[in-house]
């Protein structure tokens, strides 16, 4: 059944993790969790301080050169009344974390999760930046009206 927008609503809130795919350049998806807030309308996840492979990230090069990102927030559960999914289709965008809508999404980012808010994890590795998705379509599911979402 299809996944009600107030339950939508409570995912974005409270879901503490999102896997984002982005394209790479020979067209393959790659994925990748991530961490996110909304905040003014959109989704935001930071470049963050937690340990990195290389100086910039996949990701980051694939949002570059093509902005169509998908998310994907799932619930798995052994009683199967209890499973849903949220896909979030969008266009994203490479931001630097300055101007009020960027400090807004921090803000949310350090609200949301609570290692960013004491510092344990820097909201930021380096230059400030924020991936900002721009949501263009919502599609949800899940197994059943008595099921638990979020």
């Amino acid at each position: 059944m299809e996944l009600e927008r107030d339950a939508i609503e409570r995912i974005l809130a409270t879901w503490p993790v999102a896997r984002l795919a982005t394209l790479a350049a020979d067209g393959r998806p790659q994925l990748v969790p991530i961490a996110f807030a909304k905040s003014g309308g959109a989704l935001w996840s930071p470049i963050d301080g937690k340990p990195k492979r290389g100086a910039e990230l996949a990701r980051v090069r694939n949002i570059r050169r093509d902005t169509r990102v998908c998310l994907l927030l799932d619930h798995y559960d052994p009683d199967w009344s209890q499973l849903w999914w949220l896909r979030i289709d969008g266009r994203a965008e490479i931001a630097a974390a300055a101007g009020p809508e960027a400090l807004a999404a921090a803000d949310a980012l350090r609200a949301k999760y609570p290692a960013y808010a004491s510092g344990v994890t820097p909201l930021f590795a380096g230059e400030p930046t924020l991936i900002r998705i721009a949501v263009e379509k919502r599609v949800g599911w899940r197994a059943s009206a008595q099921g638990h979402v979020a």
